[in-house]
């Protein structure tokens, strides 16, 4: 039996049915699945659970029945999964909240889990019995990826193709971020470009590494902006789904290094990209979406393409420091590139099927992932 924790969302809901149905019958569990017997593991997942929800709240009370939710959803599932031996456990990221405590009691009992997540690549959707994001399983040996290539002619630039169906994400919630068209020449000076993440996202919460957070993170460029040759730049865009305004931080940078920082929350995010001449990440989506423009990319955070031949890691301060003051020297290997583009492509991705309004998910690339997620039944 297959179980996917709902999410309320119907296009995504659809996607983790389809996936489901791939694999036999399929139970849909809303977070009013409860039990009130603990396990010795309960407290543990629940305030794990509680450590990582979207909605973080100050108050004691809401917090000690955030906490009791997490343990009474956490116990329904574990003895639901000791029940039934034959369970797969689906959740869309399955990192925060409900979703969390669900996936870990999976866990706990061996039963083999599925995780989805929208992908870096249009138009296809993460589905790993491992994890997503920095957590999926992805090798991080470009070895494997160049073996591959050699091996199944992955070694063209087929990928590049995607770049046709790439659009800029559309703000929601912010009028003062938008994807507007340039208002000139942006190449006509050379600048490092930012494109900043929402704040309190789980890819900053968890996978920050050194950097910690999104506040730092722009007190470290503010810092390292000051080591820019003469006449670059370094260019900040909010993300357009942040709810959470860093502009007034940003302005503050900018003022403590006069001419070294710019702020464009206007302009599309992939013009200014394609105008950059190399993009400066923690772990954001852009910056493996900029391997379309061909652009140097160096990463902070931690991240599943975070291997030196295909993006430059920073992992000090004084690495930072060192990139800022000799931009022009960014670089990659654009077959290493090639290799592991195509692998995601072809291998890795599957694709997302929208039909009459409900979406599902291309069978070819999720029948693997459920042999492989049963496979590890019991570990």
């Amino acid at each position: 039996m297959f179980y996917y924790f709902k999410d309320g969302d119907p296009e995504i809901d659809g996607m983790m049915a389809s996936v489901c149905a791939m694999g036999g019958e399929t139970v849909c569990v809303n977070s009013l699945r409860w039990s009130f017997r603990d396990s010795d593991a309960t407290g543990t997942r629940a305030a794990e659970s509680l450590k990582l929800a979207k909605r973080q709240s100050t108050s004691p009370a809401t917090r000690a029945l955030k906490t009791r939710l997490y343990k009474a959803q956490y116990n329904w599932a574990r003895e639901r999964f000791e029940t039934d031996r034959e369970a797969v456990a689906v959740a869309w990221n399955g990192l925060t909240g409900s979703r969390r405590a669900f996936m870990a009691a999976a866990k706990d009992t061996g039963t083999p889990q599925l995780y989805l997540e929208r992908a870096p690549l249009p138009g296809r959707v993460t589905v790993d019995p491992v994890g997503v994001n920095q957590l999926n399983s992805l090798p991080r040996e470009i070895g494997f990826y160049r073996d591959w290539a050699a091996a199944e002619n992955g070694q063209d630039d087929g990928w590049r193709a995607l770049k046709e169906t790439l659009v800029s994400r559309k703000a929601k919630k912010r009028t003062d971020v938008g994807q507007t068209d340039a208002a000139g020449d942006l190449a006509a000076q050379p600048f490092l470009f930012c494109p900043l993440q929402v704040p309190d996202d789980t890819q900053i919460k968890l996978f920050g590494g050194w950097v910690r957070n999104i506040h730092r993170f722009i007190e470290m460029l503010e810092f390292a902006a000051g080591a820019l040759p003469e006449g670059w730049h370094l260019r900040f865009k909010e993300h357009p789904s942040s709810k959470i305004p860093l502009t007034e931080m940003l302005e503050l940078a900018a003022e403590a290094v006069p001419g070294k920082i710019v702020i464009d929350n206007a302009t599309d995010t992939f013009q200014q990209v394609a105008a950059s001449r190399a993009v400066v990440t923690l772990n954001s989506s852009v910056g493996l979406q900029s391997f379309w423009y061909d652009r140097p990319v160096v990463v902070l955070g931690e991240c599943f393409f975070r291997m030196p031949e295909i993006v430059s890691p920073a992992d000090s301060f004084a690495e930072l420091y060192r990139i800022f003051s000799d931009p022009a020297s960014l670089g990659y290997d654009a077959a290493a590139r090639d290799a592991f583009m195509n692998y995601l492509d072809r291998v890795y991705y599957p694709e997302m099927i929208h039909d009459g309004g409900k979406a599902s998910v291309a069978p070819e690339k999720v029948l693997p992932k459920i042999a492989q997620a049963q496979a590890m039944r019991g570990r």
